[in-house]
């Protein structure tokens, strides 16, 4: 197997991700809804660090959250999948992911080792993704573990703030929001290791004998 162009993906690091009938167009209606969803982050933190309004930051980020899919659908259902699109959903996700973990330790809603093992195996992801890059591949496909584990957590964020926020609530909301959490985390670290076993696939491909440089 030969190494790909520099810039240019392996069929397998790009597998999965579907027709494209819009290409690399900018305006579309998914990707103006990720623009939407990435304004979200700065709204929450604002009001979750700044003006301590719970109920406000708990409903931006139910919003972002339980719109996780639907830019995708819309996409899918409107044949305006796109390479920007492709890119924005994920940051999205993960921008979600990282500022309401920092938000919540910084609020005392999550201990810090919860948010520690989340950002390990971000910064695990990171390094998997710095040794693709110097074979010449992008990143892996989003698997489904991976997406089901962002559902979950991005489920279990608001609902936890609400157990912090409502206190009549936390009976309920406290258990629910963890249990969903826990499960996220597990999926999370399921989820890269998946994509370090397919990085780590790919880049004996490239160094088996025979292989071109």
């Amino acid at each position: 197997m030969s190494r790909p162009p520099a810039g240019q993906e392996h069929p397998e690091a790009t597998a999965g991700r579907g027709g494209s009938a819009s290409g690399d167009r900018v305006l579309t209606l998914p990707n103006l809804i990720s623009f939407v969803r990435l304004l979200g982050v700065p709204l929450f933190l604002y009001l979750l660090l700044v003006e301590r309004a719970d109920v406000a930051a708990v409903v931006v980020l139910a919003i972002g959250g339980t719109t996780d899919w639907v830019d995708g659908w819309i996409a899918r259902r409107l044949r305006q999948v796109s390479r920007l699109g492709e890119l924005l959903d994920p940051l999205a996700d993960r921008l979600y992911i990282l500022a309401t973990l920092l938000g919540f330790t910084a609020r005392d809603v999550v201990p810090w080792q919860f948010t520690a093992a989340l950002l390990a195996r971000e910064v695990l992801l990171l390094g998997s993704l710095g040794v693709l890059r110097r074979y010449g591949y992008g990143p892996p496909p989003v698997h489904y573990v991976g997406k089901t584990a962002t559902f979950l957590l991005l489920a279990a964020f608001p609902v936890l703030l609400l157990a912090a926020a409502v206190p009549g609530a936390a009976a309920v909301a406290g258990p629910v929001g963890w249990g969903l959490a826990w499960w996220g985390l597990v999926l999370y670290w399921v989820a890269g290791a998946l994509y370090v076993v397919q990085a780590g696939r790919l880049v004996r491909a490239v160094r088996a004998p025979g292989a071109s440089a």
